[in-house]
């Protein structure tokens, strides 16, 4: 478990400093996120800085936001920028799905204790002729919220039918991503990924969860969750994954006198919560007013959304809510929708249904691919959005932050400048033709 949790980590940490060409020593602080942890690296962020030649006097540590983890190291950077701490910050997050730690029974873990303190052998061996076949029974780690004890999925299949979303329709959005997954992978757009070794096996070298299928082989599919009836699938759902991301964040002045452009300024970002039992996967519909707001934009100031795809119902369900002034009025408290984004501007390079969900890197993932996606398109200003499990503070959470690629007169952002999923810079060199 810990392995890729530390090395994968290291190795996207190296990769952002090689492209980026930024040297260890100008690095003042670095943050991490993750979800699911393995004690031996509960700071995987210091482990994972020592790890990739950061100086030992380089501070480090770790958050858990779940599902907005990486955003919530993201935004703690930002934090410390814009309260002068530092001028340099890493910040990322990693997850490993493919080894999560399981663990003995309860019943197994009090023996083993009891055991340990045991001092001759026959209360040692009292202990163990003690041990029934039940005890050997693990407790599996199940993606559930703590306060509902309802999984994702579950609330998922909920809310897409609260809000009259079909199968089908769900299906062909999930269908949708993964096509303009493949589309941009094709086209070469999809270039964050650092090539690593897997122990034992091949090297991965790109995102290897697009497969465009059809809506027949979709059709075919029984519902996950809620059965038999229910909707969501494995098909139109996000897939778990291994993966680790990292950003580069720098105050304006501070890449200016390094000579770097900045690809990005974060313009304003928002946290919301509501009732985890019945509006968990909601949170961009009540985020993205709020930004907006703040930032003193309206949706048709926006030229890329980047929305976390946690499902194909709870993206479609959204659109439904924010393009609802019934909902707007009795849910938000608000006179009008914030209306839904167009679908020409949303999440047009695939997600997560495509991409997969790393838990606690996927925010760095929606970040980047907004910033590549205003360079290549010549936009002013990305929305990116996610909901979260519910957590610690049983609610859910949402995300939304707001960047342009230059500056406007006037414009007071805060001062964050970026990098990639390990990989693309957010801060390149300036060229001699080009002004900073």
């Amino acid at each position: 478990l810990w392995y890729f949790l530390v090395h994968g980590t290291t190795f996207e940490s190296q990769g952002l400093l090689n492209r980026t060409s930024v040297p260890r020593e100008v690095v003042d602080y670095i943050v991490y996120g993750t979800v699911i942890q393995e004690v031996k690296t509960s700071n995987v962020a210091r482990e994972a800085a020592l790890g990739a030649g950061f100086s030992d006097k380089t501070p480090a540590h770790t958050v858990t936001m779940a599902c907005i983890s990486s955003n919530q190291a993201m935004t703690t950077g930002v934090g410390m920028i814009a309260a002068g701490q530092c001028d340099v910050v890493v910040a990322g997050g990693v997850e490993l799905m493919s080894d999560v730690p399981i663990r003995h029974s309860r019943k197994m873990r009090k023996t083993m204790l009891t055991l340990n303190r045991a001092k001759t052998l026959g209360q040692k061996l009292s202990l163990l002729s003690k041990i029934r076949p039940d005890y050997f029974a693990p407790e599996l780690p199940a993606v559930a919220e703590f306060s509902t004890s309802e999984t994702m999925g579950h609330s998922a299949d909920r809310l897409a039918a609260a809000f009259a979303v079909s199968r089908l329709e769900q299906d062909e959005y999930a269908l949708r991503s993964h096509t303009l997954a493949k589309k941009a992978q094709d086209e070469g757009l999809l270039l964050d990924v650092v090539p690593f070794k897997v122990p034992g096996k091949d090297t991965v070298t790109k995102d290897n969860g697009i497969r465009p299928s059809s809506m027949e082989q979709m059709g075919k599919l029984k519902p996950a969750f809620v059965k038999p009836y229910g909707t969501v699938t494995a098909a139109n759902s996000s897939f778990l994954t291994d993966g680790a991301s990292a950003v580069l964040l720098m105050s304006e002045e501070k890449a200016l006198a390094m000579g770097y452009k900045p690809k990005a300024y974060l313009r304003d970002f928002v946290y919301v919560s509501q009732d985890p039992k019945d509006q968990l996967l909601l949170g961009p519909t009540y985020a993205t007013p709020k930004v907006l707001e703040k930032a003193g934009l309206t949706m048709a100031d926006i030229d890329v959304f980047e929305f976390h795809e946690a499902f194909a119902g709870q993206i479609l369900a959204n659109l439904k809510a924010m393009d609802s002034d019934w909902f707007a009025q009795n849910y938000m408290g608000r006179k009008s929708k914030v209306g839904a984004p167009p679908l020409e501007k949303f999440n047009t390079w695939g997600g997560s249904l495509s991409l997969g969900h790393p838990f606690a890197a996927t925010g760095c993932r929606l970040v980047m691919t907004a910033a590549h996606r205003l360079k290549k398109e010549g936009g002013q200003y990305g929305l990116v959005a996610a909901c979260a499990a519910g957590g610690q503070v049983r609610v859910c959470a949402g995300s939304a932050r707001l960047f342009n690629p230059s500056r406007d007169p006037g414009d007071s952002p805060l001062p964050w400048a970026a990098h990639s999923n390990a990989q693309q810079p957010l801060l390149h060199r300036n060229p001699s033709s080009e002004p900073a």
